[in-house]
């Protein structure tokens, strides 16, 4: 399964980039996220509980940071274990353009599905993740670029 996007954030690269490493931030934009630990700057760890379809499930796994394109560009991969319910890896790349102190994040985002959630099908499972994609930068987008009351 691949997903691509772009999405527009009212904040400097530089506070963009900042909070994609802030673990605080992310625990907050990731759907479900119970914990996400952070071992180094490039090693999380995190628990994460979804539902897709009719299966719910706690997933626990590991993230980890290549970020020698720093702060144009970085990419990532990860895994994670669901128990009875299955298990997922992948990766993504992530590049950030600012013009006049508002950046653009373009992604793309490749992910491979085992186990009862690869039976629920690949419609219900794009639509999943385009869904928990969008939720994500919503939450990040109000963290970092708070709307202005």
């Amino acid at each position: 399964m691949d997903l691509a996007d772009e999405i527009i954030i009212n904040a400097p690269k530089s506070r963009v980039y900042a909070a994609l490493n802030d673990p605080e931030i992310l625990r907050q934009s990731i759907p479900g996220c119970e914990e996400l630990i952070k071992h180094s700057n490039t090693e999380l760890e995190a628990r994460v509980v979804l539902k897709i379809g009719p299966v719910k499930a706690r997933f626990t796994g590991t993230v980890t940071l290549d970020t020698s394109g720093a702060p144009d560009a970085f990419s990532l991969t990860g895994q994670g274990n669901g128990g009875a319910a299955g298990h997922a890896k992948g990766g993504a790349d992530v590049i950030l353009t600012e013009e006049n102190g508002v950046t653009t994040l373009r992604y793309t985002a490749r992910a491979d599905i085992g186990g009862k959630l690869a039976q629920l099908g690949s419609r219900l499972i794009q639509s999943t993740a385009k869904k928990l994609a969008a939720q994500f930068f919503t939450n990040f987008q109000q963290a970092v670029a708070p709307a202005e009351v």
